[in-house]
């Protein structure tokens, strides 16, 4: 199994899928514990986004699929992963013919209902079954890129539009603009922050400010992360975890300070996090893969 010990000063030159080396950037926060991988998740198709569902003690992958020139291609997925990272289920989550997968992105569990942000909407399906439930139209507002859903307490759906710099509401089977302002970064990846009293927003467009945002109180600035373009977010008890594109890192976050976990080998995307195990499942679009790493500073938390 591989370790990994990331120091004060990174060189970074990891690229999404081996590809072109980043620039150098130096990380002023202080070294991280070790981190290492335990399972890589193989024979999936471009997958974007990962859910951990502690109940059943699974793993949900939204795979986007073959490369298409349509983005509306109908070839997108939801695999089912042990918590070892032995797949169950290749398909197990998939459209109905009326509201096919095309890009399957960022999933939120509420009761016994996953749902699944694609092109035009969010989908429902049922996490243990795998059954279709339904589907909420989003096309009526112009959607960019919808990517990232989670739910507050009152179990209200919120969807991140990392094109337009939105941030939907679901009411009553209908979606709403809640927010759309420069200030949301435009927003990538979303969660909810029990202690904030609000949603953490993992931004895009190269800045390094995590902010939360709530309907009540608007936004505050959070923490400052070297790196960028963040993808997924997750709250375990009072630590943030959140991975970056730019650097190629997984950073953990508690109080004020960023802590690089450790450098990958690919673009980071949509992360899930096993609190019980403290650990981390990161997708690589473009390669392939799934990889599962345990961080100590998340183990026991």
């Amino acid at each position: 199994m591989r370790r990994s010990w990331i120091v004060a000063s990174l060189s970074l030159t990891t690229a999404c899928g081996g590809g072109e080396p980043q620039e150098d950037m130096e990380a002023t926060t202080e070294a991280a514990p070790a981190t290492e991988l335990v399972a890589t998740v193989e024979g999936l198709s471009r997958p974007e986004a990962v859910k951990y569902d502690a109940e059943q003690d699974v793993y949900f992958v939204s795979n986007f699929g073959p490369m298409a020139d349509d983005n509306r291609d109908g070839n997108g997925f939801m695999s089912r992963v042990g918590a070892e990272g032995e797949i169950e289920t290749l398909r197990f989550f998939e459209g109905t013919e009326a509201e096919p997968l095309h890009m399957p992105r960022g999933m939120a569990i509420e009761g016994d209902t996953l749902w699944v942000a694609d092109v035009d909407g969010i989908h429902a399906f049922h996490r243990q079954t795998g059954e279709a439930l339904g589907f909420v139209d989003f096309r009526a507002l112009e959607p960019g890129f919808l990517n990232d859903v989670d739910t507050d307490p009152a179990g209200t759906l919120y969807v991140t539009d990392s094109q337009l710099g939105r941030v939907y509401r679901v009411v009553d089977g209908t979606a709403e603009i809640a927010v759309e302002d420069e200030r949301t970064g435009p927003p990538n990846g979303i969660t909810w922050d029990a202690t904030r009293e609000a949603f953490l927003l993992g931004t895009w467009g190269g800045g390094q400010m995590l902010r939360a945002w709530s309907p009540e109180t608007g936004f505050s600035d959070v923490v400052t992360i070297p790196g960028g373009n963040f993808d997924g977010i997750e709250v375990v008890n009072d630590r943030i975890v959140v991975a970056s594109q730019v650097d190629s890192t997984l950073w953990v976050v508690e109080g004020t300070t960023p802590r690089p976990a450790t450098r990958v080998q690919g673009r980071p995307a949509d992360i899930a996090v096993d609190p019980a195990r403290g650990r981390v499942a990161i997708p690589y679009i473009d390669l392939n893969l799934v990889e599962i790493w345990r961080v100590a500073d998340l183990a026991g938390s």
